[in-house]
């Protein structure tokens, strides 16, 4: 059984194993960055599948040739047939072999479905497994949902965040809202920390770091981003996000909340700062606000310390992860402190977090 070769690396695969092995639930929503194991566990459950309770394991995933970025479709013929192989050996060709794969297609046990041609199809006794659900219109996605027929099973795998910061259209997080409250269906939710592939990593830091690259600046944004090029010429600048609006809109009078961030590359932050601060202090003068510095990494708990108006409170938070679509900040013992009255402190946070890269922000108690 491929379920058994395959060894669960984070508390979120785990998760992943434990649904599909569950009976109980008729679908499973995998749903997280990429690097995280969602097409390599979706596969190997269905392959496992037709060995045992199912007669067919379904495949509904788009086809992008690489080369000509053009998705294929299955008017065109094998090579559909070819890249959709391909797909399945580059995720878990090391876990079967090529010739075992063939066999199985070849007696209709593993069939890959286009994605545009399901009408008047009905899968039975069937593990169907849909596959990059973010790269698909929503009508598609519900079309492989109305097709799944008697004794069998779905399992749904996406990427929210990826769309998130996209500033896109996102089946993905549509579909997972929907499943969430679903009867007998289960949702894993998968985060940075569950990313194994250091690629993934990184490419996801870098999609991050687009975001703010490109994002539109204020006129006063620009003023501060001109102020910090003379004072730290040799600082690699991302961004700069102000938000002097935000605090009064969210009565945010802390002295511990600046009026501004600038975001810097990784190991760019005593550039900025200067050796005894006076590279930040100037460009406080220059603009007459109150600056600070942040290095952009995948560890979110600096940037959110940084804004956050109690200026204690990184001391209570356990995690900063994406779920879903949202920038998720667990904490623990002070949520009250975190949320603040009337929830003005997580607004606030929303607010910026948002202007910054995208995302909403949402906080929950451990």
């Amino acid at each position: 059984m491929l379920l058994e070769k395959i060894t669960p690396l984070t508390k979120g695969q785990r998760e992943i194993v434990k649904a599909l092995k569950n009976p109980d639930y008729d679908i499973v929503g995998i749903f997280g960055p990429t690097g995280t194991g969602k097409s390599l566990f979706g596969l190997a459950y269905g392959i496992d599948a037709v060995s045992s309770d199912f007669k067919r394991f379904v495949v509904v995933k788009p086809v992008i040739d690489v080369v000509t970025g053009k998705e294929l479709t299955l008017a065109d013929g094998e090579r559909f047939v070819q890249l959709a192989k391909a797909y399945m050996m580059d995720v878990i060709g090391q876990f079967i072999d090529f010739n075992e794969l063939e066999k199985l297609i070849s007696e209709g046990k593993v069939t890959f479905v286009d994605p545009h041609y399901l009408k008047g199809r009905t899968f039975d006794d069937s593990v169907v497994f849909l596959d990059e659900i973010q790269t698909l219109k929503p009508e598609s996605v519900v079309e492989v949902l109305i097709r799944i027929g008697r004794n069998s099973r779905l399992i749904v795998a996406g990427d929210p965040i990826f769309q998130s910061l996209r500033n896109a259209q996102d089946p993905a997080s549509m579909i997972r809202d929907i499943l969430t409250g679903e009867e007998n269906a289960k949702v894993v939710d998968l985060g940075i920390k569950d990313i194994v592939r250091e690629g993934a990593k990184r490419g996801l830091r870098l999609l991050i770091e687009f975001r703010m690259r490109t994002r539109d600046l204020s006129d006063v944004e620009k003023d501060i981003l001109e102020s910090a090029k003379i004072h730290s010429p040799d600082a690699d600048i991302i961004t700069v996000v102000e938000f002097s609006e935000e605090k009064d809109k969210f009565e945010i009078t802390s002295e511990h909340t600046p009026d501004a961030l600038i975001i810097v590359k990784q190991g760019h932050y005593g550039r900025l700062v200067g050796r005894g601060g006076e590279r930040i202090k100037a460009i406080e003068e220059d603009v007459d606000k109150k600056i600070r510095g942040v290095e952009l990494t995948l560890d979110f708990k600096e940037l959110i310390r940084s804004i956050h108006p109690v200026s204690w409170i990184w001391k209570y938070i356990s995690d900063v992860d994406f779920v879903g679509q949202y920038l998720t900040i667990a904490v623990r013992d002070e949520i009250g402190a975190f949320v603040g009255q009337r929830g003005l402190h997580v607004r606030f946070l929303d607010a910026v977090i948002r202007k910054l890269m995208g995302v909403s922000v949402k906080a929950v108690e451990v």
